[in-house]
Order: C-alpha cells, then sequence, then structure tokens
C-alpha cells in the first residue's frame, strides 16, 4: 500500500467518524426531552436530588448509572418498591432493613426531605433509560420467578414471595432471617384474606407493626403471596 493511499484511507476514515459523532450527538439533543421527561422536571424533583446529594447516596446506591455499588441500583427503585415502600425505609432503615447485612444508616430525614427524595425516584423511573439496568427493565414473568427460587414446580406466590425480600425477614423451611416471625405455619392461625390485608398495611392491622407496607404491590401479586403463605401449615414447634 502506497503512502497516498493510507493517507486517504485515513482522512475517509476521519471524516466518516466525524459525520457520524455528530449526526449521533445532534439526534441524542433532538431526543433528549422526550427521553428524560424534562416536562416533569419539577421543583420537588429537582429539591429531591439535592436531599440525594446531600446525604451522599451515591456513595452506596447506583443511580442512573453513576455511584457505588455496596447497595441496590435506585434507577428504578419506584417502579420495582412504590412509593411507600420507599418511605419506610428512608424513615426507619434498621427497621425494615434489620435483616439484611447490608446496613443503611439512619439520617433522621425530616418528613419533607422524605417526599422530595420519593419525588425523585418517581420522576427518574420514568426516563427512558433503554433498559438499563437490564434487570430493572420489565416486571419479571412467571418463570423468570420460579427459577429465583430454584425450580420449575414453585407457585408464583413463593416466587413473588422470594421477589419482595420478605425472606430477609421471614423463615419459612428454616430459610429466611429472624427480623420477623417465622411463617410455617401462618395458614392454620390467618385466612387468605387477613394474610393479605396485613401483607397491604400491617400498620392497619397492627398499630405496632414494624413490617413495611406492600399496598404499592399489583392486585395480584398480593394474591399470590397470600394464597402461597396461606398454604403454609406445618406443625407448630
Amino acid at each position: 500500500m502506497s503512502s497516498k493511499t493510507a493517507k486517504l484511507i485515513f482522512y475517509l476514515g476521519t471524516l466518516s467518524s466525524a459525520i457520524l459523532f455528530l449526526i449521533l450527538t445532534w439526534d441524542t439533543h433532538r431526543q433528549i426531552e422526550t427521553l428524560t421527561n424534562a416536562d416533569k422536571l419539577s421543583a420537588e424533583v429537582v429539591s429531591g436530588k439535592k436531599v440525594f446529594q446531600k446525604y451522599n447516596c451515591n456513595d452506596c446506591h447506583t443511580i442512573l448509572g453513576f455511584g457505588g455499588y455496596y447497595a441496590p441500583d435506585l434507577t428504578k427503585v419506584y417502579r420495582r418498591r412504590g412509593g411507600e415502600y420507599i418511605r419506610q425505609v428512608l424513615q426507619q432503615p434498621e427497621v425494615v432493613l434489620a435483616a439484611s447485612f447490608r446496613k443503611m444508616p439512619q439520617q433522621n430525614l425530616s418528613a419533607e426531605e422524605v417526599e422530595k427524595l420519593v419525588a425523585f425516584f418517581e420522576w427518574v423511573d420514568d426516563i427512558d433509560n433503554l433498559n438499563w439496568p437490564p434487570q430493572d427493565s420489565k416486571p419479571r414473568s412467571s418463570s423468570s420467578l420460579r427459577r429465583l427460587v430454584g425450580g420449575s414446580n414453585v407457585s408464583p406466590g413463593a416466587a413473588l414471595f422470594k421477589e419482595n425480600n420478605c425472606f430477609d425477614c421471614h423463615q419459612i423451611g428454616g430459610v429466611g432471617g429472624t427480623a420477623g416471625p417465622a411463617l410455617d405455619t401462618i395458614g392454620n392461625k390467618s385466612t387468605d384474606e387477613q394474610i393479605r390485608a396485613y401483607i397491604s398495611d400491617p400498620l392497619v392491622v397492627n398499630p405496632y407493626a414494624q413490617m413495611p407496607s406492600f399496598k404499592s404491590l399489583p392486585e395480584a401479586d398480593l394474591r399470590a403471596i397470600s394464597e402461597f403463605l396461606s398454604h403454609q401449615q406445618g406443625e407448630a414447634q
């Protein structure tokens, strides 16, 4: 290959790469408002971002690809957990996450700061991040949920029990945490409806309950979990 040909290839390659880069940059800017739902960027959302920065939440959590990997990714935490659960974790992390080996510090957030953070997480959840992180992109199918608990014969309720981290606090068959009561015999004590009501809003049933509310879960998920638990009728120890 002659020197002239090599230079020509270099110049053409550089020029085509520059043109492609400019086109992609223009296209990104063209879609930026749609992708980031900028029209919903309220003062409360901006304040929530400032609270997030004030308490250095990125030291442990990743959001939109930035941050630490010690604690769960928060990009789609609103979709995954719901506003009520987020509030309870922010207000009482030592209670809600008692069984987790990854401890979250009590930041003593004000009620206003909590609401601003929830608004921020809800806004981030609506950003079109092109399905990243992939594990949060779509609700898991029943088959993938079953794989989480190790078998194709596991009921959807059992899979959802695992998916919603209920084993962090409760034991079944000797597996799980001890922050909450073991549930091997709960079906002997409570009906399907009673279990579902407690899961949905524990404080309504028991004003002293320390379990977080799961009323943000779809009704179908609540029914599946309560049905699974109502069949736990082992012999009391």
